[in-house]
């Protein structure tokens, strides 16, 4: 396992953050058998939200680090303000419930880093990171963030904060895979990949920002269960949502590339797929939700795996100029 530091945050964060969407407390001999298990592989970082199902993801997690007494060796990323069928919620009350539910929930006094889970760019961003502010000065969190922002609406406040002596953004996380996205998976996400995500790419590796990507598998596009031809076969809610963003030709194509780059240095496709997003010339931790140990484990294996800038451009384009590169392992 691989580690990095997010400013703020004076622990070791490793390069893969379990995602705690699928733990709960009706099955917490599972839920804590999964986390034991993926700590014991080296992560310290575990990923959750305020509207993971309706709290029982902060509630599993919470008991969890209260009876193995290990809050302090974890870093617990939460986000909040996520809008709802209602009304859009990125406003000063919304991140301050959201925030002491979580609180409560997790049964611990401060979240490591506090994530935007989406925004809202109608609202002014001042009122926003003072309220962050506000929450940092009193301990409750010790960095914070943006989840699904864009580059420009973080530039804007972190130059407000900047002005005025705030703590800025700590951290971003869009969602960056090897497969482009052809259409949002739910409203207000935000994707750095492919071409059109260039330009913010860009400027994270500029700012030296550190992104904590989420779906670098694409839904399960990588898994091999989806095919040209299969397409119509799918009727489960995740599955259906995997064809509509990631299943056309031009991610056919990269998954193709995937495999044969896959056989060529004894890895799966997934590897392949978690290796190109850490080769990125960014400062990447990958958000991953596995279901068992021996996922997690494969994922650690791909951390090792190095590629070059030829085999990035060789997966993403198919210049056979590259396929040499790509193949020498």
């Amino acid at each position: 396992m691989y580690y990095g530091r997010v400013p703020g945050v004076d622990k070791e964060i490793s390069r893969f953050v379990q995602g705690a969407v699928m733990i709960r407390t009706g099955e917490i001999e599972r839920s804590f058998a999964l986390l034991d298990e993926i700590r014991d592989l080296g992560c310290t970082a575990f990923d959750t939200a305020h509207q993971y199902g309706a709290g029982e993801s902060e509630r599993a997690l919470g008991r969890w680090m209260e009876e193995r007494s290990i809050r302090d060796g974890i870093v617990v990323i939460g986000k909040g303000a996520h809008h709802n069928q209602d009304r859009t919620r990125v406003t000063p009350f919304d991140i301050t419930a959201d925030l002491f539910d979580s609180l409560a929930r997790l049964r611990t006094d401060y979240i490591d880093l506090y994530l935007l889970h989406r925004d809202d760019p109608s609202v002014p961003v001042g009122p926003i990171i003072e309220t962050l502010n506000e929450h940092l000065d009193a301990g409750r969190i010790h960095a914070f963030g943006a989840s699904n922002w864009s580059t420009e609406r973080i530039r804007e406040t972190n130059e407000y904060a900047e002005e005025r002596n705030l703590v800025p953004f700590a951290a971003s996380s869009p969602n960056l895979s090897l497969a482009v996205q052809a259409k949002e998976p739910w409203a207000g996400c935000v994707s750095v990949s492919g071409p059109k995500g260039e330009a913010e790419r860009r400027w994270y590796a500029e700012q030296e920002m550190p992104l904590f990507t989420w779906s670098s598998l694409a839904g399960g596009f990588f898994s091999g269960r989806f095919t040209r031809d299969n397409l119509d076969s799918f009727d489960s809610y995740l599955d259906e949502l995997c064809v509509e963003t990631y299943c056309y030709e031009g991610n056919f194509a990269r998954l193709d590339r995937a495999r044969i780059l896959a056989e060529d240095r004894g890895l799966t496709v997934p590897q392949v797929a978690l290796a190109y997003v850490l080769a990125q010339p960014l400062d990447v931790f990958a958000l991953v939700g596995c279901n068992t140990g021996a996922e997690f484990r494969d994922n650690v294996q791909a951390a090792e795996t190095s590629l070059t800038p030829d085999d990035l451009t060789w997966l993403e384009n198919g210049d056979d100029t590259k396929r040499g590169a790509a193949s020498s392992g």
